[in-house]
């Protein structure tokens, strides 16, 4: 059997045509199957840097970082590659703008709806005035997002996302001229270079809108593709650049007739499905080379665009995780990694202890000094600065992206597998399998759950819901499958929901949810409610809809009688409820019941049903509401049920049913914050066995995919191992019977204590509205009692040094 080979992360020159200052890391493996070697030395940045401003002169470089943890702005060196200062932020998102001067720094201040002005003197950043675009959230919704400053003129342009507005402001008085009324959520806007218009991204439009300066009024927009962030223009103007994150794309414009010219396909593969998410740009001094940073391939691609309309690849090079943003600066890059260098272990997650930083978010601690290890603001952003390579070290570094990358297009088309398995290699090849249960639980990690089982790689002192509480997902896991190498593609429920039913989450996603998280305003927008949120090509039930393949969802993307897609209206049990921790999952668990007995009765059941069983998410300690024990084992006594009914029914030799948590967030691990329980149970599943292989949310899509003869959503499923060695051509048909739960499922939390008082102020109406490192804290006090400790941590990381395979003895 095939072994990791574990470590921490090294880095090791590389000596190449007298580039002593830059080096290649030793391969990464990331919780998704991906790798990274970042090229270059780095610098750490704070928690998600979304954008990097170079000052006129070149001298200063300043950094937002606008993630869930603490939010800063950052002041560098441009000459030196150091940091000069940084300061906190309540609120940021994006935008960055230098004064001709060099002497002011302006700021976006996200939710609070305004702009910061900051002076810089002796290199050090001071607020010294504030620019209202309007109340506060949630008292009004407009969100600064980018801004240019127009020196000329002496105004300030800066656009929005939640109210769509394109603000100019006077820099003479610090005050909005004019507000402009844009027709969707705005990313970026650039000033053209004769300053007689501005281009503005329409994020949520597929569009770039140009507005007249001269006249004041907006002229025809331009078409690009699909979620336009990133701009940036040539040096003359002539040539507007356009990067678009669903698309795998950069638009280039003729500014002259705005007319996109041409498009450059920025993936490793032609043709290649969403996942690129192309979201940064940095044009060489000459305007020869463009470098375009794509995020979720975690490399930068580079482009000759030295004859527009003709440019040509000639590239990738490698970077750190999730890519945001790239600077030219003479003749090196700077590029922006969102998530850093490696993915990691929480075991210093929930503990009894709490205090608020600077920022006003809870953070917890085990120890005096030591912070709670929360995966919402665990991946601290690098900065890595490396000398623009020539032909030859470039060829070398793309090979490197290759090899990081499992994506390509024949994993695409024919997935792992072997002849005979229940699970097709491609899509239209025959199946055993007919129908397919996909039930989607909340936030909870592999060792919280499962972690005292003997035969799994667990960590029992980390296990709070163990065999006494969740009866069912153990016996599940001993009579079918063990699976402890399962991660989850997400951090949280808002990118969880996303990539566990479209194998992606949008760079909209991506980048706003850490505000919600962080308790800096904004809605929860991530299961169907906004349309900027979606995937180009949408989510499964749109795939089955196109496809001709019956389908179903309870719960999810559904609820209160109301379908959150267009595709579901017609495909959802109107009787089941939405996210309400009021309604027990055993009470869910007899509305589906009822419905697959009247859908069975007429033979109308569908092939795809998408059930939401979430109660494990629980309600902390709040006085009245169920207890995190309850919560928990009603959610498994639910499952079991669930589980029991369909293996008793006529078409259990025709089924498949697949579990998994959308995130694991609300717990620690010891291997990495992202692994979680996953349960598959068929009756073409090994029985009794236990499977050590990594597999992830994407890999669990593509096994559904292709037993129902779909094709990859995106390149994380394209590229993921679907679970075909779980199971076997010879079915075992013997039923599963539920066991009973072996505490209250009815027990409320009755004490009124200092977790009690927390939990009455959670917001448990909407998913993911309580502030997780608080939950976490009270679930965990809950157990182990009001003034328990945590057990002394453990380091460990997810990284994979080199390939290495091994025998078992």
């Amino acid at each position: 059997m095939k072994k990791l080979c574990w470590g921490a992360l090294l880095l090791a020159a590389l000596q190449v045509n007298g580039q002593s200052t830059d080096t290649v890391a030793k391969r990464v493996l990331l919780p998704n199957g991906w790798s990274l070697t970042p090229v270059g030395h780095s610098l750490p940045l704070g928690d998600l840097p979304l954008n990097m401003v170079v000052s006129p002169s070149g001298k200063y470089v300043a950094v937002t970082n606008n993630g869930q943890s603490k939010q800063t702005i950052q002041l560098l060196d441009a000459k030196k590659e150091q940091q000069l200062d940084e300061v906190i932020i309540p609120k940021a998102w994006l935008g960055l703008a230098f004064s001709k001067d060099e002497q002011k720094l302006y700021a976006s201040g996200a939710n609070d709806n305004v702009i910061w002005q900051y002076s810089i003197n002796n290199n050090h950043l001071q607020v010294t005035d504030s620019i209202r675009l309007g109340l506060s959230w949630p008292k009004e919704k407009i969100c600064p997002t980018g801004m240019v400053a127009d020196y000329s003129r002496k105004r300030l342009y800066v656009v929005t996302k939640e109210n769509n507005g394109l603000y100019i402001i006077d820099l003479q008085t610090n005050k909005v001229n004019t507000r402009i009324p844009l027709s969707a959520e705005a990313y970026t806007v650039v000033l053209s270079k004769d300053k007689s218009s501005l281009y503005i991204s329409l994020w949520g439009k597929d569009e770039v809108a140009v507005f007249d300066l001269e006249a004041q009024k907006l002229q025809h927009p331009i078409a690009v593709g699909s979620h336009p962030n990133e701009m940036i223009l040539s040096d003359n103007g002539k040539y507007l650049y356009v990067a678009n994150a669903n698309d795998n794309a950069v638009s280039v414009i003729r500014t002259a007739d705005q007319k996109v010219i041409e498009t450059l396909q920025t993936a490793l593969y032609p043709d290649a499905p969403t996942g690129s998410t192309t979201n940064g740009l940095a044009l060489s001094a000459n305007n020869q080379q463009l470098y375009i940073a794509n995020a979720d391939n975690n490399c930068l691609a580079v482009f000759d665009v030295s004859n527009p309309g003709k440019s040509r690849s000639k590239g990738f090079i490698p970077v750190g995780w999730y890519p945001t943003c790239v600077r030219m600066i003479g003749r090196k890059l700077w590029v922006a990694n969102g998530k850093g260098f490696t993915s990691m272990a929480n075991p210093d997650g929930p503990n009894p202890v709490s205090k608020k930083d600077e920022s006003g978010s809870h953070q917890g601690n085990t120890r005096k000094d030591r912070p709670v290890q929360y995966i919402g603001g665990l991946f601290k952003g690098t900065l890595s600065v490396f000398n623009t390579p020539d032909d030859a070290l470039l060829a070398r570094w793309s090979r490197l992206v290759y090899e990081n990358t499992p994506y390509n297009k024949e994993k695409e088309r024919i997935a792992a597998g072997e002849t005979g398995n229940p699970i097709p290699r491609e899509a239209g090849q025959s199946s055993p399998i007919k129908y397919v249960f996909y039930i989607i639980k909340e936030n909870r990690t592999y060792d919280q759950v499962l972690g005292d089982i003997a035969a799994g790689n667990g960590d029992s002192s980390l296990c709070i819901f163990p065999d006494r509480i969740t009866p069912n997902q153990h016996s599940l896991v001993k009579n079918f499958v063990l699976l402890d190498n399962f991660y989850v593609d997400a951090e949280v429920s808002a990118d969880g929901h996303n990539w566990s039913t479209a194998a992606y989450a949008t760079d909209y996603v991506e980048k706003t949810w850490p505000t919600s998280y962080g308790g800096r305003g904004g809605t929860y927008d991530y299961e169907g409610s906004r349309k900027i949120a979606y995937p180009k090509k949408g989510f499964i039930w749109d795939y089955c809809h196109r496809a001709g393949i019956s389908y179903r969802t309870y719960g999810e993307f559904a609820g209160k009688g109301k379908a959150s897609l267009k595709s579901l209206e017609n495909n959802f049990c109107t009787d089941y409820p939405s996210f309400d921790l009021g309604i027990q999952d055993v009470a869910r668990q007899q509305i589906w019941q009822h419905d697959f007995d009247s859908l069975l009765a007429i033979d109308a059941l569908p092939r795809f049903n998408s059930i939401r069983l979430g109660n494990d998410h629980t309600s902390g300690m709040r006085k009245g509401a169920y207890s995190p024990y309850a919560a928990v084992a009603d959610n498994d006594q639910a499952v079991g049920q669930l589980v029991d009914y369909i293996s008793h029914s006529k078409i259990w030799k025709e089924s498949a049913i697949f579990i998994l948590e959308d995130d694991a967030q609300n717990g620690p691990d010891h291997i990495d914050a992202h692994r979680s329980t996953a349960y598959v149970i068929s009756p073409y599943i090994k029985r009794k066995s236990v499977n050590h292989n990594m597999y992830s949310t994407s890999g669990m899509l593509r096994t559904m995919e292709l037993i129902l003869g779909l094709p990859p959503m995106s390149q994380y499923d394209a590229a993921a191992t679907p679970m075909w060695e779980l199971f076997t051509a010879t079915p075992d048909l013997a039923p599963y019977t539920v066991l009973p739960a072996q505490v209250d499922i009815h027990e409320r939390n009755m004490a009124w204590n200092e977790s009690a008082r927390r939990s009455a102020n959670f917001d448990l109406a909407h998913e993911d509205r309580v502030p997780d490192l608080e939950l976490n804290e009270v679930v965990w006090k809950a157990v182990h009692g009001e003034h328990a400790v945590m057990p002394a941590p453990r380091r460990s990381a997810f990284v994979k040094l080199q390939a290495a395979e091994e025998e078992d003895d």
